[in-house]
């Protein structure tokens, strides 16, 4: 939950600016189009480390309540490849967040094992809307 209306919440998730720094990893995010972005990141699950490129789209946009940051990306530790469904509620003032997601990986981080890394891409997730929260 924010402590602020949803149309701020909104604009802030969507601001490259904030979207980057909110990034658990991120090194760059360069917009490329219109809701498309290339990102380096720096990522380190458990002892597999590595640094990944790739893009992050925003899809399925309802403004100011629902939206998709999807992302993919391929380094020396293997490929990873995600969504994160987003919807937002206002109530009282303050904007509920719900969100699920969806990943897959290959490579040697793949020997991580499935249950392990469902944990790291949850509290990475939870990482960038903590963040988040400084901004709104």
């Amino acid at each position: 939950t924010f402590k602020a209306p949803r149309q701020r919440v909104w604009d802030a998730l969507l601001d490259p600016k904030i979207m980057a720094q909110c990034m658990p990893g991120c090194e760059g995010l360069k917009e490329i189009g219109p809701d498309q972005y290339e990102a380096t990141m720096k990522v380190g699950i458990a002892s597999v480390k590595g640094s990944y490129k790739g893009k992050v789209s925003i899809k399925e946009k309802r403004a100011p309540f629902h939206y998709v940051l999807s992302g993919e990306g391929s380094g020396s530790p293997g490929f990873m490849q995600g969504d994160v469904s987003i919807d937002l509620e206002e109530k009282d003032g303050e904007t509920v967040l719900k969100y699920s997601t969806d990943a897959k990986v290959g490579g040697l981080i793949a020997g991580i094992g499935q249950r392990m890394l469902g944990g790291i891409a949850k509290m990475m997730v939870d990482q960038f809307f903590k963040k988040m929260e400084s901004f709104v």
